[in-house]
């Protein structure tokens, strides 16, 4: 009997080991099945027209054109134009001092002033479509994206918020008033489903030094990615040489503007002497 017993328990344990060996199976093949690689996400790459630009006095504004790509695309997506680009071209950044004037004993005077540090000399913006229909305000306060969201820092910020933003605001008019701060709509198009062509608007009071272009990628409103190139503005012709050699000749230049004033004054004195 329990010779019965014990080799009726030996094929009881021989067939639980024989079904934990075959539910194990498909488990390992699953485990050393090959995993599908994850989808790379966009990229966006762009390239200018010109990287240099030599400027004249008699310059009277222009466009630059910058040609950009796709890269990992959806086609999806793609066809149905929930893609956006936005492209910036920033001017160098430097201090900028605000004041504001009031009304003092009948007179305009200077009361009160803010400083600005890292403002951009100037700011072009193009776009696929208005900004409010590419993203949320958030997301372009985030990025510093767009003349209305630029991260403006004052420098003494024990003044009070509301004096801030009043000076920060009109700052912001006061640059778009130049023309230094534009936004052109409509600026940014496709040419295909990765190719793009944008065209910014360079002001005629555009200043010189190192530019930085700099494109935005949106995905149905989600910010992607961003690339940037530069592009060197600089004046040419006698301009650039008078700039130039008040820079390097400054004690000269500045003997030879006072005796330029003082001959220019005398001259115009004999010239409308009265007899």
């Amino acid at each position: 009997m329990r010779g019965l017993l014990l080799a009726a328990l030996l094929a009881a344990l021989a067939a639980t080991s024989g079904a934990a060996a075959q539910e194990q199976a498909p488990a390992a093949a699953a485990a050393t099945a090959p995993t599908a690689a994850p989808a790379q996400p966009e990229r966006i790459q762009i390239g200018l027209s010109i990287d240099h630009l030599s400027i004249t006095s008699d310059f009277s504004g222009a466009n630059l054109t910058i040609f950009g790509a796709l890269d990992n695309v959806d086609p999806l997506v793609s066809r149905q134009g929930r893609y956006d680009v936005v492209v910036v071209l920033e001017g160098p950044a430097k201090p900028v001092l605000v004041r504001r004037k009031d009304r003092v004993l009948g007179m305009w005077i200077n009361t009160q002033s803010e400083t600005f540090v890292n403002v951009p000399s100037s700011y072009s913006v193009a776009t696929t479509r208005n900004l409010q229909d590419i993203a949320e305000p958030a997301t372009y306060k985030q990025l510093s994206l767009g003349p209305d969201y630029i991260h403006l820092q004052a420098l003494y910020s024990d003044e009070p918020p509301a004096t801030i933003a009043e000076f920060r605001d009109a700052l912001r008019e006061r640059k778009k008033a130049a023309g230094l701060f534009n936004e052109r709509i409509g600026g940014v198009q496709f040419l295909s489903q990765t190719l793009f062509r944008a065209t910014v608007a360079l002001a005629p009071n555009v200043p010189v030094g190192t530019h930085r272009a700099r494109a935005f990628l949106f995905k149905n409103g989600a910010f992607v990615g961003e690339s940037s190139a530069q592009l060197a503005i600089y004046k040419a012709g006698f301009e650039q040489s008078l700039y130039a050699a008040a820079h390097q000749y400054s004690l000269l230049y500045g003997l030879f503007a006072v005796l330029l004033a003082g001959i220019t004054g005398w001259a115009g004195s004999i010239m409308f002497r009265k007899e």
